[in-house]
């Protein structure tokens, strides 16, 4: 059965910085992970976010046992691991120069041991490391071609360095990473990278939805201008087009929910604007959106993922700490396991 995770960044991302409202610390996303319950139903684990201030990217042998046990005894397990190749936090650019290239491959080494040592010592069953190209649509769209084979270059190379570990590389499809930002450039990336092996999409459903409307690639967009929010039949054959296309490619999941428009903070530029579950601005039925990425064009579960995990980031701490919040979260996540695994 699909296992259902929580992720750990929305804790981090968009926080911490002048103007932004403070981190929330890993022990209270683990705290409100294990309690969240829906008719019986618990999250069986958590997606990492392999930085300050949850987590050291050079932590010790010893540190990470601090943490397995800390997750173990919450009754949970961990998955999927973010790596923070960004210049921000020590990595570099996938399409610049030597030296960034080589920081962003040293941040993925550093990633990728994490994650082979915490599934040595048994607290990390499955999952994959996260990563994007750490560049901006606008400085990659000044030599679209050129940049674009740099990025596959590094991912090339980032995923000789996952293989030697036993890891697979997931690129997030989100539309504020250059050469990431349309989903016709990340289908060439993947193409280009030519590892399936080793190398995958991770699909989220508010960054995948955006995709569909063409924000920074109007070019690609699938769905017709001034679409039409009430038609949904439009919607979803759209999404039954742009999976067609990148599902062969998905290795790792997010469900999440988004009202159509963009949203970033702190230095976290604008993406797919992620809201809760039920918030009555949402575009999507979310089981309905999933199962075109989860299932094939007979409706029959692909086995791509061994967990869900649910991404909401940016959200004000207020309601990120209130127990009510997870538990609604998790009773969507039931509900597209039923969907999809039914």
């Amino acid at each position: 059965m699909l296992k259902l995770h929580n992720a750990m960044w929305p804790g981090v991302v968009g926080k911490g910085q002048p103007g932004t409202e403070p981190c929330i610390d890993l022990d209270t996303m683990l705290d409100l992970t294990a309690n969240a319950e829906f008719e019986g139903h618990k999250f069986d684990g958590v997606d990492l976010f392999l930085a300050a201030p949850h987590i050291d990217i050079d932590s010790t042998d010893e540190d990470l046992k601090v943490l397995a046990d800390k997750v173990r005894s919450r009754g949970l397990v961990m998955g999927s691991c973010v790596a923070p190749i960004w210049a921000g936090c020590g990595g570099g650019s996938a399409m610049g120069d030597r030296e960034e290239r080589r920081k962003f491959c040293d941040m993925v080494q550093k990633a990728c041991r994490l994650g082979m040592k915490l599934r040595e010592m048994g607290i990390r069953p499955e999952g994959v490391i996260r990563v994007d190209s750490s560049c901006g649509v606008a400085e990659w769209s000044a030599d679209p071609i050129a940049n674009t084979n740099r990025i596959i270059e590094t991912f090339t190379e980032a995923c000789k360095i996952a293989s030697d570990c036993g890891e697979r590389l997931a690129a997030e499809g989100e539309i504020c990473w250059g050469g990431m930002h349309s989903w016709k450039w990340m289908l060439r990336v993947l193409e280009g990278v030519s590892w399936p092996e080793v190398f995958g999409l991770q699909a989220d459903l508010a960054h995948t939805m955006l995709y569909l409307l063409g924000y920074n690639a109007p070019e690609d967009r699938i769905l017709p201008e001034n679409y039409d929010w009430q038609d949904t039949d439009t919607l979803y054959a759209g999404l039954e087009t742009l999976t067609s296309y990148l599902r062969p490619w998905m290795i790792d999941f997010h469900v999440a929910q988004n009202d159509g428009t963009v949203f970033g903070s702190g230095s976290h530029d604008k993406t797919g604007h992620h809201c809760l579950p039920d918030d009555p601005n949402g575009k999507l039925d979310i089981p309905r959106a999933a199962k075109y990425w989860l299932c094939d064009e007979n409706g029959t579960f692909t086995g791509a993922v061994e967990h869900l995990c649910w991404d909401g980031c940016m959200f004000p701490n207020a309601l990120m700490t209130r127990q009510e919040t997870w538990n609604h979260v998790l009773a969507a996540m039931v509900r597209v396991r039923e969907a999809c695994c039914s």
